[in-house]
């Protein structure tokens, strides 16, 4: 690679917090052909959670929390699914206030949320 490439990578990961993140947070949202839950509500739960990360300065830095909306997590049912990474942590019905408990419980408080958790892929 050239240096500006280099450079222009190493901003990005900078920028992101990509080297020092702690959590990833994947969330089945504008799903292409709905069917875990109505678009709307995918939408609305994305909105959310990137709002309450910014919020909580969580979207940057040392303890950031990444976040990539998903078009389809597979799931097909009970949706939105959020998944969080490491550990490989399934939520069912993650809407805002889902997100809200498990961002402050599970994320911040270190505890899943096992009313909504349907799965674990950790050992």
């Amino acid at each position: 690679m050239n240096d500006t490439v280099t450079d222009a990578l190493d901003a990005v990961v900078r920028g992101l917090s990509l080297d020092s993140y702690r959590w990833h947070i994947f969330l089945c949202a504008d799903q292409t052909k709905p069917l875990c839950c109505d678009k709307g509500a995918g939408l609305e739960a994305w909105d959310y959670l990137k709002r309450r990360l910014k919020e909580l300065g969580l979207d940057r830095g040392e303890a950031a929390i990444l976040r990539t909306k998903a078009n389809c997590l597979r799931v097909c049912q009970h949706g939105p699914i959020l998944l969080v990474y490491p550990g490989g942590y399934w939520y069912r019905h993650a809407n805002s206030e889902v997100i809200e408990r498990v961002v402050q419980e599970h994320l911040l408080g270190g505890k899943p949320v096992q009313e909504y958790l349907f799965l674990t892929n950790h050992p």
